[in-house]
Protein backbone atom coordinates (compact mmCIF):
# COMPACT_ATOMS: atom_id res chain seq x y z
CA UNK A 1 0.00 0.00 0.00
CA UNK A 2 1.39 3.58 -0.68
CA UNK A 3 0.14 6.09 1.82
CA UNK A 4 0.20 9.92 1.17
CA UNK A 5 -0.56 11.99 4.18
CA UNK A 6 -1.18 15.56 5.51
CA UNK A 7 1.45 14.86 8.00
CA UNK A 8 4.27 12.31 9.34
CA UNK A 9 2.73 9.66 11.86
CA UNK A 10 4.29 11.03 15.01
CA UNK A 11 3.74 13.02 17.85
CA UNK A 12 0.47 11.55 18.72
CA UNK A 13 -0.51 14.16 21.15
CA UNK A 14 -1.06 15.94 17.41
CA UNK A 15 -4.16 14.08 17.46
CA UNK A 16 -4.27 14.10 13.40
CA UNK A 17 -1.05 11.78 13.60
CA UNK A 18 -3.21 9.03 15.49
CA UNK A 19 -4.77 7.55 12.38
CA UNK A 20 -1.44 6.98 10.44
CA UNK A 21 0.37 5.85 13.35
CA UNK A 22 -2.19 3.55 14.97
CA UNK A 23 -3.32 2.36 11.32
CA UNK A 24 0.20 1.51 10.21
CA UNK A 25 1.27 -0.52 13.02
CA UNK A 26 -1.55 -2.57 13.09
CA UNK A 27 -1.61 -3.25 9.55
CA UNK A 28 2.14 -4.35 9.38
CA UNK A 29 1.54 -6.54 12.46
CA UNK A 30 -0.57 -8.35 10.00
CA UNK A 31 2.49 -8.56 7.28
CA UNK A 32 1.10 -5.46 4.81
CA UNK A 33 3.71 -3.80 3.21
CA UNK A 34 3.04 0.12 3.42
CA UNK A 35 5.13 2.90 2.01
CA UNK A 36 4.72 6.13 3.13
CA UNK A 37 5.77 9.93 1.90
CA UNK A 38 4.12 12.78 3.87
CA UNK A 39 4.52 16.57 4.38
CA UNK A 40 6.23 17.97 7.62
CA UNK A 41 6.42 21.55 8.53
CA UNK A 42 9.46 21.08 11.31
CA UNK A 43 12.86 19.82 12.04
CA UNK A 44 11.95 17.69 14.79
CA UNK A 45 9.22 15.84 12.30
CA UNK A 46 12.48 14.25 10.66
CA UNK A 47 14.03 13.52 14.08
CA UNK A 48 10.80 11.75 14.80
CA UNK A 49 11.33 9.12 12.03
CA UNK A 50 12.95 6.51 14.16
CA UNK A 51 9.75 6.43 16.46
CA UNK A 52 7.44 4.53 13.73
CA UNK A 53 10.25 3.61 11.21
CA UNK A 54 9.45 0.14 11.75
CA UNK A 55 6.08 0.41 10.64
CA UNK A 56 6.61 1.11 7.17
CA UNK A 57 8.78 -0.15 4.15
CA UNK A 58 9.72 2.93 2.82
CA UNK A 59 9.77 6.50 4.04
CA UNK A 60 10.04 9.80 2.62
CA UNK A 61 8.70 13.63 4.32
CA UNK A 62 8.56 16.67 1.92
CA UNK A 63 8.10 19.90 3.55
CA UNK A 64 4.76 21.20 2.80
CA UNK A 65 4.66 24.23 0.94
CA UNK A 66 2.64 27.28 1.85
CA UNK A 67 -0.59 28.15 0.60
CA UNK A 68 -2.48 31.42 1.36
CA UNK A 69 -6.35 31.54 1.44
CA UNK A 70 -5.67 33.60 -2.32
CA UNK A 71 -3.82 30.70 -3.52
CA UNK A 72 -6.88 28.45 -2.63
CA UNK A 73 -8.85 31.34 -4.35
CA UNK A 74 -7.50 31.27 -7.62
CA UNK A 75 -7.80 27.50 -8.17
CA UNK A 76 -11.48 27.56 -6.92
CA UNK A 77 -11.89 30.62 -10.16
CA UNK A 78 -10.39 28.18 -12.71
CA UNK A 79 -12.24 24.64 -12.23
CA UNK A 80 -9.56 23.77 -14.70
CA UNK A 81 -6.77 24.58 -12.15
CA UNK A 82 -9.21 22.57 -9.49
CA UNK A 83 -7.90 19.11 -10.60
CA UNK A 84 -3.59 19.41 -11.87
CA UNK A 85 -2.81 16.97 -14.09
CA UNK A 86 0.89 17.77 -13.64
CA UNK A 87 3.78 18.52 -11.39
CA UNK A 88 3.50 22.01 -12.77
CA UNK A 89 0.03 22.25 -11.96
CA UNK A 90 0.48 21.37 -8.13
CA UNK A 91 1.14 22.73 -5.04
CA UNK A 92 3.97 21.05 -4.48
CA UNK A 93 5.77 19.85 -7.43
CA UNK A 94 8.39 17.93 -5.04
CA UNK A 95 5.38 15.75 -4.12
CA UNK A 96 4.26 14.91 -7.38
CA UNK A 97 7.11 13.85 -8.63
CA UNK A 98 7.73 11.65 -5.78
CA UNK A 99 4.50 10.11 -5.33
CA UNK A 100 4.65 9.69 -9.83
CA UNK A 101 8.48 8.18 -9.10
CA UNK A 102 6.75 5.67 -6.30
CA UNK A 103 4.18 4.47 -8.49
CA UNK A 104 6.07 4.33 -11.21
CA UNK A 105 8.59 1.91 -9.76
CA UNK A 106 6.23 -0.36 -7.15
CA UNK A 107 2.96 -2.58 -7.59
CA UNK A 108 1.07 -1.37 -5.33
CA UNK A 109 -2.80 -2.81 -4.49
CA UNK A 110 -4.39 0.42 -3.04
CA UNK A 111 -3.57 3.78 -2.26
CA UNK A 112 -5.00 5.87 0.74
CA UNK A 113 -4.79 10.13 0.79
CA UNK A 114 -4.91 10.98 4.32
CA UNK A 115 -6.19 14.60 4.85
CA UNK A 116 -8.22 16.42 2.72
CA UNK A 117 -6.97 20.23 0.58
CA UNK A 118 -3.57 18.99 1.10
CA UNK A 119 -3.31 15.48 -0.63
CA UNK A 120 -6.76 15.37 -2.97
CA UNK A 121 -5.33 16.90 -5.83
CA UNK A 122 -3.30 14.21 -6.42
CA UNK A 123 -6.49 12.24 -7.72
CA UNK A 124 -4.94 12.26 -11.38
CA UNK A 125 -1.98 9.88 -9.95
CA UNK A 126 -3.35 7.22 -8.34
CA UNK A 127 -6.93 7.42 -10.39
CA UNK A 128 -5.80 3.86 -12.01
CA UNK A 129 -5.25 2.32 -8.69
CA UNK A 130 -7.49 1.35 -6.21
CA UNK A 131 -8.05 4.59 -3.57
CA UNK A 132 -8.81 5.89 -0.50
CA UNK A 133 -9.11 9.15 0.92
CA UNK A 134 -9.54 10.36 4.40
CA UNK A 135 -9.92 13.40 5.20
CA UNK A 136 -11.49 12.42 8.41
CA UNK A 137 -13.52 15.83 9.03
CA UNK A 138 -15.58 18.54 7.16
CA UNK A 139 -13.90 21.37 7.65
CA UNK A 140 -16.64 23.51 6.14
CA UNK A 141 -18.57 21.93 9.18
CA UNK A 142 -15.87 22.95 11.24
CA UNK A 143 -15.92 26.12 10.36
CA UNK A 144 -19.91 26.65 10.39
CA UNK A 145 -19.37 25.46 14.18
CA UNK A 146 -16.82 27.97 14.77
CA UNK A 147 -18.91 30.36 12.99
CA UNK A 148 -21.91 29.75 15.09
CA UNK A 149 -20.08 30.02 18.01
CA UNK A 150 -18.38 33.71 17.16
CA UNK A 151 -19.25 36.76 18.36
CA UNK A 152 -16.84 39.55 16.98
CA UNK A 153 -17.92 41.07 13.75
CA UNK A 154 -14.79 40.76 12.19
CA UNK A 155 -13.74 37.55 13.14
CA UNK A 156 -17.65 36.17 12.10
CA UNK A 157 -16.53 38.05 8.62
CA UNK A 158 -13.46 36.25 7.78
CA UNK A 159 -14.95 32.86 8.78
CA UNK A 160 -17.99 33.36 6.49
CA UNK A 161 -15.55 33.76 3.73
CA UNK A 162 -13.77 30.76 4.55
CA UNK A 163 -17.15 28.57 5.01
CA UNK A 164 -17.75 29.59 1.69
CA UNK A 165 -14.90 28.61 0.07
CA UNK A 166 -14.38 25.39 1.85
CA UNK A 167 -18.07 24.32 1.33
CA UNK A 168 -16.93 25.30 -2.85
CA UNK A 169 -14.14 23.02 -2.66
CA UNK A 170 -15.80 20.40 -0.46
CA UNK A 171 -18.58 20.11 -3.21
CA UNK A 172 -16.05 18.87 -5.73
CA UNK A 173 -12.65 18.30 -3.58
CA UNK A 174 -13.28 14.43 -3.55
CA UNK A 175 -15.25 13.38 -6.65
CA UNK A 176 -13.61 10.59 -8.31
CA UNK A 177 -12.06 8.61 -5.30
CA UNK A 178 -13.41 4.80 -4.87
CA UNK A 179 -13.76 6.05 -0.70
CA UNK A 180 -14.24 8.56 1.25
CA UNK A 181 -13.97 8.27 4.87
CA UNK A 182 -15.09 10.44 7.67
CA UNK A 183 -14.75 9.87 11.82
CA UNK A 184 -18.28 10.58 12.19
CA UNK A 185 -22.24 10.91 10.69
CA UNK A 186 -22.18 14.18 11.46
CA UNK A 187 -19.04 14.53 9.23
CA UNK A 188 -20.05 12.42 6.57
CA UNK A 189 -23.68 14.17 6.57
CA UNK A 190 -22.00 17.36 5.80
CA UNK A 191 -19.75 16.20 3.43
CA UNK A 192 -23.22 14.50 1.62
CA UNK A 193 -25.63 17.88 1.65
CA UNK A 194 -22.78 19.47 0.31
CA UNK A 195 -21.70 16.19 -2.49
CA UNK A 196 -24.87 13.47 -2.28
CA UNK A 197 -22.85 11.02 -4.68
CA UNK A 198 -19.84 10.78 -2.74
CA UNK A 199 -19.07 7.37 -1.35
CA UNK A 200 -18.64 8.05 2.41
CA UNK A 201 -17.82 5.72 4.83
CA UNK A 202 -17.38 6.10 8.39
CA UNK A 203 -15.04 4.73 10.48
CA UNK A 204 -14.39 6.26 14.13
CA UNK A 205 -11.19 6.67 15.65
CA UNK A 206 -9.75 4.06 18.24
CA UNK A 207 -7.79 4.36 21.33
CA UNK A 208 -4.37 2.47 22.50
CA UNK A 209 -6.07 -0.22 25.19
CA UNK A 210 -2.82 -1.44 25.94
CA UNK A 211 -1.51 1.92 26.64
CA UNK A 212 -4.43 3.32 28.46
CA UNK A 213 -5.10 0.78 31.17
CA UNK A 214 -6.54 2.56 34.43
CA UNK A 215 -4.89 1.03 37.82
CA UNK A 216 -8.74 0.61 38.97
CA UNK A 217 -8.02 2.99 42.14
CA UNK A 218 -10.24 5.81 41.88
CA UNK A 219 -9.34 9.48 42.93
CA UNK A 220 -10.36 10.73 46.27
CA UNK A 221 -10.77 14.31 45.73
CA UNK A 222 -12.91 15.90 43.66
CA UNK A 223 -11.07 16.99 40.55
CA UNK A 224 -12.18 17.49 37.14
CA UNK A 225 -9.85 17.20 34.28
CA UNK A 226 -10.09 18.53 30.49
CA UNK A 227 -7.08 17.35 28.29
CA UNK A 228 -6.19 18.41 24.58
CA UNK A 229 -3.55 20.75 22.49
CA UNK A 230 -4.67 24.10 23.70
CA UNK A 231 -3.22 25.60 20.26
CA UNK A 232 -6.67 23.80 18.80
CA UNK A 233 -9.22 26.89 19.23
CA UNK A 234 -12.31 24.31 20.29
CA UNK A 235 -10.16 23.15 23.12
CA UNK A 236 -8.66 26.54 24.35
CA UNK A 237 -12.39 27.75 24.10
CA UNK A 238 -13.58 24.87 26.37
CA UNK A 239 -10.67 25.23 28.88
CA UNK A 240 -11.82 28.86 29.20
CA UNK A 241 -15.58 28.56 29.89
CA UNK A 242 -14.07 25.63 32.57
CA UNK A 243 -12.62 28.15 34.69
CA UNK A 244 -14.86 31.46 33.91
CA UNK A 245 -17.93 29.71 33.66
CA UNK A 246 -17.92 26.31 35.47
CA UNK A 247 -16.06 25.91 37.94
CA UNK A 248 -17.15 28.59 39.66
CA UNK A 249 -20.36 27.38 39.75
CA UNK A 250 -19.20 24.16 40.69
CA UNK A 251 -17.42 25.45 43.57
CA UNK A 252 -20.20 26.62 45.01
CA UNK A 253 -22.12 23.31 46.15
CA UNK A 254 -18.96 21.75 46.22
CA UNK A 255 -16.55 23.98 48.02
CA UNK A 256 -13.23 20.94 47.18
CA UNK A 257 -13.37 21.21 44.19
CA UNK A 258 -11.13 21.84 41.54
CA UNK A 259 -10.05 21.55 37.48
CA UNK A 260 -7.02 20.14 36.01
CA UNK A 261 -6.23 21.29 32.29
CA UNK A 262 -3.57 19.02 31.11
CA UNK A 263 -1.78 19.38 27.43
CA UNK A 264 0.50 20.77 24.81
CA UNK A 265 0.69 24.85 23.93
CA UNK A 266 -1.41 26.79 26.22
CA UNK A 267 -1.36 30.57 25.63
CA UNK A 268 -1.21 32.92 28.30
CA UNK A 269 -4.59 34.24 28.23
CA UNK A 270 -5.05 30.31 29.78
CA UNK A 271 -1.90 30.05 31.64
CA UNK A 272 -3.11 33.00 33.61
CA UNK A 273 -5.58 31.85 34.86
CA UNK A 274 -3.82 29.00 36.74
CA UNK A 275 -4.59 29.43 40.54
CA UNK A 276 -4.67 26.78 43.88
CA UNK A 277 -7.88 25.85 42.09
CA UNK A 278 -6.82 24.96 38.39
CA UNK A 279 -3.82 23.75 37.06
CA UNK A 280 -2.13 24.13 33.72
CA UNK A 281 0.19 21.76 33.02
CA UNK A 282 1.48 22.58 29.33
CA UNK A 283 2.49 19.84 27.76
CA UNK A 284 3.07 16.39 29.76
CA UNK A 285 4.53 13.19 28.63
CA UNK A 286 2.28 11.09 29.49
CA UNK A 287 -1.12 11.83 30.37
CA UNK A 288 -1.77 8.54 32.37
CA UNK A 289 -1.20 9.89 36.10
CA UNK A 290 -3.37 13.17 35.18
CA UNK A 291 -6.61 10.85 34.50
CA UNK A 292 -5.84 9.01 37.60
CA UNK A 293 -5.74 11.77 40.00
CA UNK A 294 -9.23 12.78 38.49
CA UNK A 295 -12.58 11.92 39.42
CA UNK A 296 -14.32 12.70 36.01
CA UNK A 297 -13.54 13.77 32.83
CA UNK A 298 -15.53 16.95 31.53
CA UNK A 299 -15.55 18.13 28.12
CA UNK A 300 -17.57 21.27 27.64
CA UNK A 301 -16.81 21.30 23.90
CA UNK A 302 -18.61 23.80 22.09
CA UNK A 303 -17.60 24.20 18.32
CA UNK A 304 -15.26 21.70 16.56
CA UNK A 305 -15.91 18.79 14.60
CA UNK A 306 -14.87 15.11 13.96
CA UNK A 307 -14.13 12.38 16.87
CA UNK A 308 -12.49 13.75 19.90
CA UNK A 309 -9.82 11.58 21.08
CA UNK A 310 -9.61 12.70 24.48
CA UNK A 311 -12.68 11.53 25.34
CA UNK A 312 -12.14 7.88 24.04
CA UNK A 313 -9.03 8.10 26.61
CA UNK A 314 -10.57 9.09 29.03
CA UNK A 315 -13.04 6.57 28.98
CA UNK A 316 -10.23 3.82 28.50
CA UNK A 317 -9.05 4.83 31.95
CA UNK A 318 -12.27 4.85 33.73
CA UNK A 319 -13.20 7.69 33.69
CA UNK A 320 -16.69 9.28 33.95
CA UNK A 321 -17.49 11.56 31.54
CA UNK A 322 -19.61 14.95 31.93
CA UNK A 323 -19.87 16.84 27.72
CA UNK A 324 -21.38 18.33 25.61
CA UNK A 325 -22.70 15.98 22.95
CA UNK A 326 -20.77 17.94 20.10
CA UNK A 327 -18.30 16.47 22.35
CA UNK A 328 -19.08 12.74 22.03
CA UNK A 329 -20.02 13.11 18.18
CA UNK A 330 -18.96 9.75 16.39
CA UNK A 331 -18.80 8.08 19.95
CA UNK A 332 -21.94 5.87 20.79
CA UNK A 333 -22.83 7.00 24.33
CA UNK A 334 -25.80 6.73 26.00
CA UNK A 335 -26.52 9.75 28.40
CA UNK A 336 -26.84 8.13 31.83
CA UNK A 337 -24.86 5.07 31.40
CA UNK A 338 -21.62 6.37 30.11
CA UNK A 339 -22.05 9.83 30.18
CA UNK A 340 -23.95 12.96 31.90
CA UNK A 341 -24.46 15.35 28.56
CA UNK A 342 -25.14 19.20 29.25
CA UNK A 343 -26.18 21.56 26.54
CA UNK A 344 -25.90 24.95 28.79
CA UNK A 345 -23.90 25.84 31.69
CA UNK A 346 -26.25 24.95 34.43
CA UNK A 347 -27.03 21.38 32.79
CA UNK A 348 -23.30 20.90 32.56
CA UNK A 349 -22.84 22.13 36.54
CA UNK A 350 -25.60 20.02 37.41
CA UNK A 351 -24.24 16.95 35.72
CA UNK A 352 -20.48 17.29 37.45
CA UNK A 353 -22.08 17.91 40.62
CA UNK A 354 -24.55 14.96 40.39
CA UNK A 355 -21.45 12.86 39.77
CA UNK A 356 -19.55 14.27 42.03
CA UNK A 357 -21.95 13.03 45.03
CA UNK A 358 -22.89 9.78 43.24
CA UNK A 359 -20.32 7.10 44.20
CA UNK A 360 -22.86 4.37 42.39
CA UNK A 361 -23.20 6.02 39.06
CA UNK A 362 -19.69 6.88 38.80
CA UNK A 363 -18.67 2.90 39.52
CA UNK A 364 -21.17 1.92 36.54
CA UNK A 365 -19.79 4.24 34.47
CA UNK A 366 -16.62 3.78 35.30
CA UNK A 367 -17.10 -0.10 33.73
CA UNK A 368 -19.31 0.83 31.11
CA UNK A 369 -16.76 3.05 29.17
CA UNK A 370 -13.78 0.69 29.51
CA UNK A 371 -16.23 -2.18 28.22
CA UNK A 372 -16.86 0.12 25.41
CA UNK A 373 -13.51 0.83 24.13
CA UNK A 374 -12.72 -2.49 23.90
CA UNK A 375 -15.67 -3.53 22.48
CA UNK A 376 -15.84 -0.80 19.66
CA UNK A 377 -13.12 1.44 19.61
CA UNK A 378 -9.57 -0.47 19.69
CA UNK A 379 -7.12 0.52 17.11
CA UNK A 380 -7.36 -3.41 16.30
CA UNK A 381 -10.77 -2.98 15.38
CA UNK A 382 -10.20 0.20 13.21
CA UNK A 383 -7.92 -1.65 11.14
CA UNK A 384 -10.24 -4.39 10.83
CA UNK A 385 -12.54 -1.83 8.94
CA UNK A 386 -9.96 -0.27 7.16
CA UNK A 387 -8.84 -4.01 5.59
CA UNK A 388 -12.36 -4.50 5.40
CA UNK A 389 -12.80 -1.24 3.52
CA UNK A 390 -9.53 -2.02 1.20
CA UNK A 391 -10.66 -5.32 0.06
CA UNK A 392 -14.04 -3.92 -1.30
CA UNK A 393 -12.65 -1.40 -3.03
CA UNK A 394 -9.82 -3.78 -4.67
CA UNK A 395 -12.65 -6.54 -5.91
CA UNK A 396 -14.72 -3.50 -7.32
CA UNK A 397 -11.66 -2.95 -9.26
CA UNK A 398 -10.82 -6.43 -9.99
CA UNK A 399 -12.56 -9.55 -9.73
CA UNK A 400 -9.56 -11.50 -7.79
CA UNK A 401 -9.04 -9.83 -4.93
CA UNK A 402 -5.11 -10.06 -4.23
CA UNK A 403 -3.27 -9.14 -0.96
CA UNK A 404 -1.48 -5.81 -0.08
Amino acid sequence: MLLISRCPPFPLHQGDRLIPFHLARQLRARHHHIDLIAYYNQHSDLENIPRYEQYFRDILLIHEPQRSWLDYYQRLRDPVRMFPTDARGSWSAEMWEAISDRLGTNRYDIVELFGGVQVYEFRHLVKSLPNVIVPYESYSLFLARNLANETGWTRRLLLRAQLRAARRYERRMFEGFDRVVVLSDGDAQALHALAPDLPLHVIPNGVDTDYFIPTGHEAESPTLLFTGNFAYPPNLDAALYLVRDILPRVRRQVPAARLLLAGSSPPSTLRKLASKDVEVTGHVPDLRPYMERALIFVSPLRFGAGIKNKVLEAMAMQKPIVATPLSCEGISLHDGVNALFGRTTTELVSAVVRLIKDDALRQRMRLANRQLIEAHYTWRRVADQYEDLYKQVIQERSPQVRSM
